[in-house]
């Protein structure tokens, strides 16, 4: 039998109640997780996870603050991480602005020692698999506008030199290989210097 063993993961939480924090501690004893920083909901969130570089963030809280959902919200844009938020607030309004804020899962009511390691297996799968779509869609637009910016150049060679699309195309290939840059960085500098002399050569 294979035995998977998984990489501990750091975890920080937000939680001021001491009873419930070592309820945490219960509840992942023997986990992959590791409770390696609690603080108080007022402690600076920001501040925290930019020392601590945890893997995990779990908030235990009655509802959470429109400062908190600001740093969260920058830490999604900025230091993303998967994010559980265990709340007694049900209202639809707090819990969109809370997932939107990037919130990976928010559980309405207290933690059940039972659930508390598949909810953050859950988050954690799912925070996964949300940054490898990100970063598909990241890189098909880099695609995308490399391809874009190759056909204008090829374009403007073809008008300006009177080559074919295959020979404008070996020669931005031979200007790339010579200077070591990339296709869509040497297409750029041909756009920018056929675009400026078009535009001279039409205000003469």
């Amino acid at each position: 039998m294979t035995v998977v063993v998984h990489e501990k993961l750091k975890v920080l939480l937000i939680d001021e109640d001491h009873a419930k924090v070592q309820g945490f501690k219960d509840a992942l004893c023997d986990t992959r997780y590791v409770i390696a920083h609690h603080s108080g909901k007022h402690a600076s969130l920001l501040k925290t996870v930019d020392k601590l570089q945890p893997d995990l963030i779990v908030i235990d809280i009655e509802s959470p603050s429109r400062d908190m959902l600001e740093s969260l919200s920058t830490l999604s844009h900025f230091n993303p991480k998967p994010i559980v938020m265990f709340s007694t607030e049900q209202e639809t309004e707090v819990i969109t602005q809370s997932v939107q804020s990037g919130v990976s899962a928010y559980i309405v009511g207290d933690a059940d020692p039972e659930r508390v390691t598949p909810i953050l297996d859950a988050a954690v799968a799912q925070f996964a698999q949300f940054n490898s779509l990100k970063t598909e869609l990241i890189e098909t637009k880099n695609q995308l506008d490399a391809k874009e910016v190759i056909d204008k150049a090829k374009r403007l060679l073809i008008k300006s030199k009177g080559l074919s699309e295959e020979q404008a195309f070996h020669s931005m290939r031979k200007m790339a290989m010579d200077s070591g840059q990339k296709m869509e960085d040497v297409a750029k500098t041909v756009v920018s210097l056929l675009d400026s002399f078009h535009k001279g050569a039409r205000s003469v």
